[in-house]
């Protein structure tokens, strides 16, 4: 057929150009012909469902939501490898070896010791069947979803030697730079920055949505051999060429040593070039190469005795703590930073320390004028590990960023707060200029107006040249300046340019130009409620706000808002007395847990401030009022024929034939409500296949489990 043909020659040429990019570093095309192909994938798998590949690339941007991981048994069991930590250690290591195998002569592979969570890939007949974690080494966690999303990682083996079976053991991990980067935008978002690039990993990996896990800057590097069938290997060297083969990275550099002396030496010159390998490393791996030798040497209950890991001691240095500068993020959150006397720690020479928020400030007791340990988090990011307190000058004061600020952001000098909920403390300003950026790309996103076009590397040139300083400047915008527009080169993933400076050009001006339009005309108020920002007001909860109001301008002064910001948070109530509808006037409105009175408080604050006064004004003379198209306020409280899931509650689960928010949207738009969880109240899980815990929870409750086929009887009134 023309279809499948199509589909796997597209499918054919993704992977080579994966290839080419991740594992020769050497692409053949532009990320924007690359998209173009995957897209054109995408869309025939969609289209035609019968050819549908787990292997396929489309399935590295992630798929629907587990409930929970499976545990499944590894093939062979998945030890651990015997810390040392002292010279002597390493030498009984090498005499034990040398002593088992009576004077045979012993070649050792010297590596580093990667700081990530070990994981396992089972390839059959050249296909990635599926990945465990370690877990307690007899099974671990099925991660397989997450790894499809791994673009270093093959899905599909090709050569000549492609064995029956093969599982290759490695290590997934952050490199320095994308775990940097990670960290910059969660300071940004108020949440609290991952400790060290290995708590970044685990964290990601444990995540049960894989499209989430897709964002993640996630990478592997294979160090040792599981079960294979098919293919013989006498030797860690056969093993690497085999990887090598097809395509596979692999850990490196590598060192090999038939002397003690030369294995102790390549442990030394590993510790001097490992901060500048691009990941986290603390230690050397020692493991012996010949694989008969090997299995004479065996393994202890819990680690191979052919292996050891030396640790290196983490480098800490004192320094002086001279002050504590404050950054404006895109997103409004103040950022601590720690202005060091410089000294050279792990490779570099450390000046700067991040504080992330008043919380670690307290937590370490930091103050200006101490002298303070420092290190790096994960041999990477600069860090205070703690305050000497000896060494403390007797006129150092307690830091409190929003005393020392006066509770004004130093960016615009506009109110800050700290969100219920949150660490960091924000400017709320919508204005802020040093949010711009942030807010004109939110403001454009998919979620919300939809912008085609304006991305973020957009929105910083509109910001950088002045042409557009908030999100409704982006409506005053002119062609002729739009598309004389230049961006900043195109960079790849490791930071290389890879393209010239571009510019914007009338194409594209004019394909903005008629989003923004569209966004003016057509784009419903509760896309318009999410794009601007507001504090707790999430799509769901602007979809429950375009509801209960007709137009965008009802917002600023609707007594339904003004009386659910009079209730009690619902944290502080017991169940029983958390209904909306104890309240005279709202209970008429059935408002669903989405819209509760912090979200309302929040809205009521955002219209009355400075800001928000600002903001209807200005869209005032834009002449934008964006109606409702969800305008319902009292709603059916029994089932029509137009309404007849009125009164009934759903949970989604498993794999469906379309995404769940437009199952939500359906079931909404027949008068039915979508929780999240399972539940006595709830009268239905939509299941499609899988649906895990919340089967399993759902058949316990006696909730009736239903399939697309019955929900379309319970729309048709069966």
């Amino acid at each position: 057929m023309i279809f499948e043909a199509r589909i796997k020659e597209l499918r054919a040429e993704l992977d080579r150009h994966n290839q080419l990019y991740y594992q020769d570093a050497n692409p053949e095309i532009s990320d924007t012909g690359y998209d173009r192909l995957f897209r054109e994938l995408e869309d025939l798998e969609k289209a035609n469902p019968e050819f549908a590949d787990p292997n396929s690339p489309t399935q590295r941007v992630g798929g629907t939501p587990l409930d929970s991981f499976t545990t499944r048994t590894h093939l062979l069991p998945m030890l651990s490898i015997d810390d040392v930590f002292e010279e002597p250690e390493l030498i009984a290591f090498w005499d034990r070896i040398h002593k088992t195998l009576e004077g045979e002569k012993v070649e050792f592979t010297i590596e580093p010791k990667i700081d990530g969570v070990a994981c396992s890939l089972v390839y059959q007949n050249g296909e990635l069947d599926y990945a465990l974690t370690r877990g307690d080494g007899a099974s671990g966690d099925d991660i397989t979803s997450n790894v499809r999303t791994i673009r270093s990682i093959p899905l599909t083996l090709k050569g000549e030697r492609v064995p029956t079976l093969l599982e290759v053991r490695g290590e997934i991990f952050m490199p320095s730079k994308g775990f940097a980067k990670l960290n910059e935008q969660r300071d940004e978002q108020g949440l609290q920055p991952f400790a060290n690039p290995r708590n970044a990993t685990a964290g990601s990996l444990k995540l049960l949505d894989s499209k989430e896990v897709a964002k993640r800057p996630l990478e592997f590097l294979a160090h040792g051999l599981g079960a294979h069938e098919g293919t013989e290997l006498e030797s860690e060297n056969d093993y690497h060429a085999l990887l090598d083969e097809f395509g596979i990275r692999r850990n490196h550099p590598i060192w090999t040593a038939q002397t003690l002396e030369k294995m102790l030496s390549a442990i030394k010159e590993l510790d001097s070039h490992r901060h500048d390998i691009g990941h986290g490393t603390d230690g050397a791996v020692i493991k012996v190469v010949d694989f008969g030798q090997r299995e004479t040497l065996g393994f202890t209950s819990r680690a191979p005795r052919w292996a050891s890991a030396f640790k290196y001691p983490p480098e800490q240095k004192e320094t002086l703590l001279k002050k504590i500068t404050i950054q404006v993020g895109r997103t409004g959150v103040l950022t601590p930073v720690a202005e060091l006397e410089p000294v050279f720690v792990s490779g570099t020479t450390v000046s700067r320390a991040t504080l992330h928020n008043q919380e670690e400030i307290e937590r370490k007791d930091v103050r200006i004028g101490d002298t303070v340990i420092v290190e790096k988090a994960g041999e990477i990011i600069p860090s205070i590990v703690q305050v000497v307190l000896s060494k403390r000058p007797a006129d150092a004061a307690p830091y409190h960023l929003p005393t020392v600020l006066g509770h004004q952001c130093p960016s615009c000098h506009g109110p800050i707060e700290k969100e219920e909920g949150f660490v960091a403390w924000r400017c709320t300003n919508f204005t802020c200029p040093a949010q711009a950026v942030t807010r004109i790309t939110h403001f454009s996103a998919r979620k919300a107006l939809d912008l085609d076009g304006l991305g973020e590397s957009v929105a910083i040139k509109l910001v950088e040249t002045q042409l557009a300083s908030s999100p409704l400047d982006l409506f005053t915008l002119e062609e002729s300046t739009l598309a004389d527009l230049m961006l900043d080169p195109a960079k790849s993933a490791e930071g290389e340019t890879i393209s010239k400076e571009r510019r914007f050009g009338e194409k594209r001006t004019a394909t903005l130009l008629a989003s923004i339009e569209r966004a003016r005309n057509n784009m419903p108020m509760n896309r318009w409620i999410f794009a601007m920002g507001i504090s707790h007001i999430g799509d769901s909860s602007a979809r429950e706000l375009s509801r209960l109001h007709e137009r965008l301008s009802d917002l600023a002064n609707s007594q339904i808002i003004a009386d659910l910001a009079g209730l009690p948070d619902f944290k502080e109530l017991s169940k029983s007395k958390r209904k909306k509808e104890n309240h005279p006037r709202l209970a008429e409105y059935h408002i669903d847990d989405s819209l509760g009175p912090v979200a309302a408080q929040n809205l009521l604050a955002f219209f009355k401030s400075e800001t928000g006064q600002l903001i209807s004004t200005r869209l005032s003379d834009l002449e934008i009022n964006p109606v409702s198209d969800n305008f319902a306020p009292k709603p059916q409280t029994e089932a029509s024929d137009e309404f007849p899931l009125v009164g009934k509650t759903f949970v989604l689960t498993g794999a469906l034939s379309a995404p769940r928010s437009q199952f939500k949207k359906l079931i909404e738009t027949k008068g039915g409500k979508v929780s999240g969880s399972i539940s006595t109240k709830t009268d239905y899980l939509l299941a499609g296949e899988g649906g895990g815990s919340k089967r399993t929870k759902a058949e316990s409750l006696g909730v009736a489990v239903i399939n697309e086929a019955d929900l379309d009887e319970l729309l048709k009134g069966a």
